[in-house]
């Protein structure tokens, strides 16, 4: 037996998509016509992600790297071959269209950014941490040994410049490879290879009112001798005649209000491209500041600029986790949208009913539905419906406070505007419009509490929601309270029905800090400051209420399931309780400071998250068994703040009865840094399927015309299986060969030899003598009970003759003749008969 895997972390999705400069890959082969840069490559934490620009989907994920990807860049000597580096320490080169690593090179120091030159064959050029020395890097030139094998190490290191900074976009290469330029706060050097010299040049300290002169990014003209610089105050500097250490030249280019982000020129010089916090691409032409065209409306600021190598194209990667695909004429073309990462979840990871998508504060005022298999967001709801200013200082309204109804058919939010006096507080409640396929604002509530809202629920009641739904909301103004609907008597109304209070409730004047409905909504706790009140969802009368002082109440649960009785709670001060409903007395109670309480919809499990010593761990439990079924010591550095767990479309078959609570639903967490994981006891996982890589792959071909015959030829095939009513039966085991997929699915280059594959393919074709013939069925019938009457024998004839037309005889193109239940009965008579005197002749 195979031992089953250990519980890993892993980086589901939601990794950073503008943490290196993206790549858009060549045209296929010679139809350039058809395809320009077919390819989309970026660095999305550990992995390398491939996308079509024609469709926008994920093509390939490549993964094989132990920590984030800071780097990744064509194989100039050959554009279907990518490098990549990372923090591991390692250099990767890919055949991409594959999804292969050719070759991995072990560096040994952490690798910060990557830079290939075509004039340097065997060598590309690292920032590595200088030794010995803190925050201080350098550039170096690694030698790339062509010896045999795939995991190779790389030490022939070469320093070229030395107090670099760590960001990848601030050292740029000239003129076919002539000289490298890198700028630090003020200062500017370009080293020139073949003279060997090194120019030095700076610019002013001096603050103004619009900001200050530090260098921000650089980027070399690919003709001439040309550098061009951004700064902090939205200046472009354009360097020339930088031979000289005296008589250099530099002319300026504004418009950017703030700190410019990144510059890219053209392929061809003739323009230059820059991007800032204004969520506008710049394009100037002849390094004019008078001739410039813009794009603005882009959604966020821009991180990062890349043009095609044939200049077709050029992509823009955003703060949001957002990719833009732009045509050379300045044209919007396409929109890649991963996880967006915003300055604080404050709605927490909701799921959404509907389409079991993660639900989180999204671009301001939005939220987004992000979809977990493709790490791509659905869509986005403005909520707000206010347009956000992109200034630092101002206190500008934020949604806050996300909930939805157990079928997905209604969605409460809350957004505020913080007041130091006065807080500006919304209620809305939302209708899923199912012509539309999305939601319609159904009740907007002006100021529901008079203070800040800490909690919201729905009551799970899935078989009686319309007639029993009921939205409980908990404030600092010391009250919760519940909303119902309520129909409109008013006939010009435009909606059939609105939410209005029911009940408010209150605990000795307590602030109310969270609530939550039980798993069949007859109670209802909400918790107020170091007490959990227990009421009736019905007549609204308190029950019973437990404490635990001192301490505040900082999450609570109700168990499910067999577990329906208990109460869990999570103080501030380091406990988490559980209490007995019946009982109305603590069952039990752990020293942990639970940050995050979350239980599984689907079982009795409940995981909670600790933070202690700067680690997170994690404990997965029963409320019935103070033991935890399942510990994970340093589940990870960053503190985890929020968590989910996501129903899965099919129960995960496991292993080790300690990973059962993983069986049903996933659990997925965000950590401060907003990092997006899941824990996993797969070994290196593909979030694609592969049906939807073979359709993403099929979509994105070209347009060729043995492509077109094919897609003829498929189209008739399929039309002439509809036109016979599907009477064609296949060969089950031809297509479910893994030999034959093997076969057709891996690339020619790393398939074993002919000889090799002939026999494994020859025997995929055999067909297995599976099912035994009526015959053979009937010889074991007959020596099991040889004393049956005619009509037993007549009963077993019928379900021959089923087993007989189910049998895959058609399959070799042969008829069978259907015999009457007489003849039969006939022919089994002459089967009994005893001829065994024959053999004596």
């Amino acid at each position: 037996m195979v031992a089953p895997a250990a519980l890993r972390v892993v980086r589901c999705g939601g990794s950073t998509l503008h943490g290196a400069r993206a790549c858009l890959g060549p045209s296929s082969g010679g139809q350039r016509r058809f395809s320009p840069s077919r390819y989309l490559l970026c660095a999305s934490g550990d992995f390398v992600k491939m996308y079509s620009v024609a469709t926008e989907e994920t093509l390939r994920l490549m993964g094989g790297h132990a920590d984030l990807v800071t780097g990744i860049q064509l194989n100039p000597h050959n554009h279907m071959q990518l490098y990549s580096s990372s923090l591991d320490g390692s250099i990767k080169l890919w055949d991409f269209m594959d999804g292969i690593p050719i070759k991995t090179f072990t560096v040994g120091s952490k690798l910060l950014a990557l830079y290939t030159l075509a004039s340097s064959e065997d060598s590309v050029f690292v920032v590595i941490p200088k030794s010995g020395e803190r925050d201080t890097y350098q550039l170096v030139s690694v030698k790339l040994t062509k010896a045999a094998g795939q995991d190779l190490e790389a030490k022939e290191l070469l320093v070229v410049l030395d107090g670099v900074d760590a960001s990848p976009k601030r050292i740029a290469f000239g003129r076919e490879g002539e000289y490298v330029a890198a700028v630090k706060e003020v200062n500017l050097q370009v080293y020139f290879f073949k003279r060997k010299q090194l120019n030095r040049f700076s610019v002013s300290a001096a603050k103004t009112k619009s900001g200050n002169n530090h260098f921000t990014c650089i980027a070399c003209h690919p003709t001439e001798d040309c550098i061009a610089t951004g700064h902090a105050d939205g200046k472009i500097r354009l360097w020339r005649n930088f031979y000289h250490k005296k008589e250099y030249t530099f002319s300026t280019l504004h418009w950017h209000h703030d700190t410019v982000m990144d510059l890219a020129f053209s392929m061809e010089g003739t323009s230059l491209l820059s991007g800032g916090v204004e969520s506008v691409l710049v394009l100037w032409h002849n390094e004019s500041d008078c001739q410039k065209d813009f794009l603005p409306r882009l959604g966020s600021a821009i991180e990062y600029i890349s043009v095609s190598p044939d200049g077709a194209l050029c992509c823009t990667l955003h703060t949001d986790n957002r990719i833009t695909i732009i045509n050379s004429n300045l044209r919007f073309s396409k929109s890649i949208q991963g996880l967006i990462k915003s300055t604080d979840v404050k709605t927490g990871l909701v799921v959404d009913p509907r389409t079991k998508a993660l639900v989180l504060n999204g671009e301001p005022g939005h939220l987004q539905f992000y979809c977990l298999q493709s790490d791509q967001q659905l869509f986005s709801l403005d909520i707000l419906q206010r347009q956000y200013i992109h200034q630092a200082g101002l206190n500008q309204a934020d949604l806050v406070k996300v909930a939805f109804s157990a079928q997905g058919k209604w969605l409460a939010t809350v957004e505020e505007r913080e007041e130091v006096t006065d807080p500006e507080l919304q209620l809305k409640l939302w209708f899923y419009d199912e012509e539309t396929q999305s939601f319609k604002l159904n009740t907007r509530i002006n100021m529901p509490h008079e203070d800040h809202i800490t909690d919201m629920c729905f009551r799970d009641m899935d078989e009686l929601e319309d007639d029993s739904l009921i939205l409980v909301t908990a404030g600092r103004d010391c009250v919760f309270k519940v909303w119902v609907m309520v129909e409109d008597t008013d006939p010009e109304a435009q909606q059939r029905v609105s939410w209005s209070c029911d009940f408010v409730g209150s605990y000795h004047n307590y602030q109310a800090t969270n609530c939550c409905f039980s798993e069949d909504g007859s109670l209802l706790a909400v918790s107020f400051e170091e007490t959990v009140t227990v009421w009736d969802s019905v007549t609204w009368d308190l029950k019973c209420t437990f404490c635990h002082p001192p301490g505040k109440i900082r999450n609570i649960c109700f168990g499910r399931l067999t577990c329906s009785k208990y109460l869990i709670g999570a103080t501030d001060n380091g406990f988490l309780c559980c209490w007995n409903l019946l009982s109305c007395a603590l069952e039990w109670s752990a020293h942990l400071n639970i940050l995050v309480l979350q239980p599984d919809p689907l079982s009795e499990y409940i995981a909670a998250v600790s933070w202690l010593s700067k680690e997170s761990s994690l404990f997965v439990f029963k409320p019935n068994e103070p033991r935890p079924i399942y510990i994970q010591r340093n589940l990870c550095k960053e503190k985890i703040q929020l968590a989910a767990f996501v129903p899965r479309d099919e129960p995960e078959t496991i292993g080790s009865e300690k990973y059962l609570w993983l069986r049903r639903s996933q659990l997925f967490f965000l950590t401060d840094t907003q990092e997006l994981m899941t824990l996993s006891t797969k070994s290196l996982e593909e979030r694609l399927t592969p049906s939807s890589k073979q359709l993403a792959v099929e979509e994105s071909l070209p347009m060729t015309p043995f492509s077109l015959l094919l897609g003829k030829h498929r189209r008739q095939q399929s039309q002439e299986d509809i036109d016979l009513g599907k009477l064609v039966v296949c060969n089950k085991h031809e297509q479910d060969s893994p030999a034959v997929k093997e076969l057709l699915h891996t690339p020619a280059h790393v398939l074993p030899s002919a000889s090799f594959l002939c026999p494994i393919f020859i025997n995929s074709l055999l067909i297995s003598k599976e099912n035994k013939s009526a015959e053979e069925v009937a010889d074991e019938v007959e020596m099991e009970s040889e004393k049956t009457d005619d009509d037993s024998d007549e009963e077993r004839d019928v379900t021959e003759m089923e087993q007989e037309d189910t049998s895959p005889v058609e399959l070799l193109g042969k008829m069978t003749c259907k015999l009457s239940k007489s003849q039969e009965k006939e022919l089994r008579k002459i089967r009994k008969m005893d001829y065994s005197w024959i053999s004596a002749f």
